[in-house]
């Protein structure tokens, strides 16, 4: 079929033409929004899951619902041995610009400027290095307000003010945080402790994160009081109707249809994962010749599939390691030879007949590269469904 009209979009982040199965998380917030600007007392919210489920695709339309209700929006892409306090100034100075030119008080608009523009100076050079970035704000920095140094301190009375200045128009502010799980510990901390205070303020802010399956317990480690400041949303695979909904929709608004078989056998691929249902429905559709795409369709496209998985999503992520990382991720896809879940980090030692301390260093550099998690003590699994399947494949 013709490859212009392919409906189907794998990519990181990359909205797929028909969001299936997301529509509660998607109800819910447009709830959260309305309680928030009403004055309302709510939860911010927080993703979690493997690679690969939606967290970005879900957190961007969950962005887009505040955009649509005149919000002030900002992201934020967290990375490992990054300091927040830079990524969060750009984040929020987005969010001010987005209702700062429909306030009707221009100095109130230049105070809340001033109070961001002074947390932002208060970076370190080590923290600016590389970001090319400074506050580009034609106001002067305020003097004691957000310029303390203490991250929490700072943090509270910048988005204290910044929700009031959203508060006047009868909306909100919303930060939306990207691999959440990669800020350090410390300041994990600090963001929880502030999104506390304005919770308890009922100011109209909330921080939405996204993170890989332990954030929640992330979060929790950093403060007690992390499991009720949060709404956790687990972000899974579709179920087959979800995922058949997400191939057959976008296919019929081209004309096109799928034999029943044809879906069997897709889910069978994918297990409803939502990249790889984009990525087969993508590679199908293109080895497909008519209209209804039938079963040998799916299978003379399966290995090309397989083939551009094995290079992208699997082997970039696999070149990323170390060969003492890969024979770490090695043990453990031959101990779950029955899946992707959890084995133990004992058992792993054992498999490499080596001392569970000596492995230590490979299963810290394999966390910190966002390849393996661990969710409870002693265990460790992979980030990325069927990544188990690929090593033993190899």
């Amino acid at each position: 079929m013709d490859p212009i009209r392919n409906p189907y979009a794998p990519g990181a982040g990359q909205r797929p033409p028909e969001l299936a199965g997301r529509d509660r998380e998607l109800e819910q917030f447009e709830i959260t929004l309305e309680r928030v600007a009403a004055g309302r007392p709510e939860r911010s919210m927080v993703l979690s899951g493997l690679r690969g489920v939606g967290k970005t695709v879900l957190l961007n339309a969950l962005r887009g619902q505040a955009v649509r209700r005149a919000w002030g929006t900002g992201k934020i892409e967290a990375r490992p041995e990054r300091s927040l306090r830079v990524p969060v100034a750009q984040a929020v100075h987005a969010a001010v610009r987005e209702v700062a030119h429909r306030h009707r008080d221009p100095d109130r608009v230049d105070e809340v400027a001033g109070v961001l523009k002074a947390y932002a100076l208060r970076t370190t050079l080590t923290d600016r290095k590389g970001l090319g970035w400074v506050p580009p704000l034609d106001v002067p920095a305020t003097k004691g307000r957000a310029d303390s140094g203490d991250l929490e301190l700072d943090l509270l009375e910048l988005f204290t003010d910044v929700a009031g200045l959203a508060r006047d128009l009868g909306v909100g502010i919303g930060l939306f945080v990207d691999e959440m799980q990669d800020i350090e510990p410390s300041e994990l901390a600090a963001l929880c402790g502030a999104c506390h205070e304005i919770s308890q303020q009922g100011a109209p802010l909330v921080v939405v994160g996204a993170g890989l399956p332990h954030l929640p317990v992330a979060l929790a480690a950093s403060k007690s009081y992390a499991e009720r400041l949060f709404r956790y949303v687990s972000v899974d695979r579709l179920p087959r109707e979800m995922a058949d909904r997400a191939w057959r929709v976008p296919a019929a608004e081209e004309g096109v249809d799928f034999e029943p078989g044809a879906l069997d056998e897709l889910y069978r691929l994918t297990d409803g994962y939502p990249y790889f249902v984009q990525a087969y429905g993508k590679v199908v559709w293109d080895a497909a010749v008519g209209s209804p795409i039938t079963v040998a369709d799916v299978a003379e496209a399966a290995p090309l599939a397989e083939a551009e998985l094995a290079i992208g999503f699997f082997g970039a992520r696999y070149e990323r390691a170390t060969p003492a990382e890969r024979d770490y991720m090695t043990a453990m896809a031959d101990l779950g030879a029955d899946g992707d879940g959890p084995v133990a980090t004992a058992e792993v030692a054992r498999h490499l007949d080596r001392k569970p301390q000596s492995l230590s260093p490979a299963r810290d550099g394999l966390i910190k590269k966002g390849l393996v998690y661990s969710g409870e003590r002693g265990s460790v699994a992979f980030t990325v469904p069927h990544f188990g399947r690929f090593l033993r494949a190899r």
